[in-house]
């Protein structure tokens, strides 16, 4: 039997409370939800939503993650019980974290995987582009990720990974309008990539993924007994969990990215479910929110095939894999991180 431990996600302004053994959540004096405790995982509060204080104690206590979010989608804050893991195995991550080279071959594993993930989605747009123009593009983009993939290996510095993964990324988002229908690129074409604020609504959405996708990387690298803040590709400063970023790039493409253009392509969003805010922010609107978390929600329950493993796997359930194949490499048990590629 395999168990996803699953994200339980509030999205309406409410109140959630204890009752016995059951997390409550009630809108304006009405039960909207009752699920056992030992159901969720973990618990994502996007917008205004209160909590009783017993409520997060049981969380707490319980080992789950308490996580406050931006209507948006930006981390506001984390509540949490007692840091638990292997405290070996944390000596470890932080002595590995000395070495020069470790931390370049990690850096190179997790943008090797972003690449081909990524060259994955542009393959696909262009067997499938309907559009001469669009189809050149595509792989020619695809082309491109082909050789930063050649240059990645010999790279001398983490400097350097830096920069092709930084040129990869341009060129993709430079791509990407080809990959959304012609009906919708108008409203939907992104210019770059930005974050704070998102400028349009294509990176508003990807924002809202991406920030969703780092707390369940964040949540699996710390059920593996990893610490998060400590990581190669990103740079390491407070308040940053570097590892949980580094360990979310080679899943951009295949949670967020392809979700994204799914929901878009299929009219399930629209350029209508976005509003201009002041200093040109780009935000949704409550109800294009609750239809990302509830897609997102359902692409988790995938079923995906995970080469390592041999066997279909929940895609919810791979990150925590991925983390625990990069405690055995950081203990010694494995020579090599070996990134998960989308079939």
């Amino acid at each position: 039997m395999r168990i996803l431990l699953n994200t339980l996600y509030l999205t309406t302004s409410g109140y959630l409370h204890l009752d016995n053994e059951t997390l409550r959540f009630d809108v304006e004096r009405e039960t909207r939800l009752r699920v056992p405790l030992h159901h969720v995982g973990s618990v994502v509060c996007l917008g205004n939503v209160l909590v009783s204080p017993a409520a997060m104690g049981c969380l707490a206590e319980a080992g789950k993650s308490l996580v406050f979010l931006t209507p948006t989608g930006r981390f506001r804050c984390r509540i949490e019980g007692p840091v638990s893991g292997n405290i070996l195995l944390r000596q470890a991550q932080f002595a590995q974290a000395q070495s020069a080279d470790f931390a370049l071959s990690q850096a190179k594993a997790f943008v090797a995987g972003k690449l081909r993930n990524s060259r994955s989605v542009l393959m696909r747009g262009a067997r499938e582009a309907t559009e001469k123009e669009s189809e050149e593009c595509l792989r020619e983009t695809s082309q491109a990720f082909a050789t930063n993939l050649r240059n990645l290996e010999p790279a001398s510095g983490l400097d350097v990974v830096r920069g092709l993964e930084g040129e990869a990324a341009r060129r993709y988002f430079t791509a990407m309008t080809h990959l959304i229908c012609a009906d919708q690129r108008a409203a939907f074409t992104p210019d770059g990539r930005s974050r704070r604020p998102p400028r349009d609504r294509m990176n508003a959405i990807l924002s809202f993924l991406y920030s969703m996708l780092m707390n369940d990387c964040r949540s699996a690298l710390e059920s593996a007994g990893l610490d998060p803040q400590l990581g190669c590709l990103h740079c390491v400063r407070p308040n940053r969990a570097a590892l949980a970023l580094d360990l979310m790039e080679e899943f951009r493409s295949v949670f967020a990215d392809r979700l994204a253009l799914a929901l878009i392509n299929r009219r399930q969003i629209r350029s209508g479910d976005f509003d201009i805010r002041p200093g040109e922010m780009v935000q949704m609107n409550d109800a294009a929110r609750k239809t990302l978390v509830s897609a997102y929600q359902e692409r988790k329950k995938e079923e995906v095939y995970h080469p390592l493993i041999d066997q279909n796997l929940p895609l919810g359930l791979i990150p925590q894999i991925q983390a625990r194949l990069l405690a055995r490499v950081i203990r010694g048990e494995a020579k090599n991180y070996l990134p998960y590629l989308e079939r």
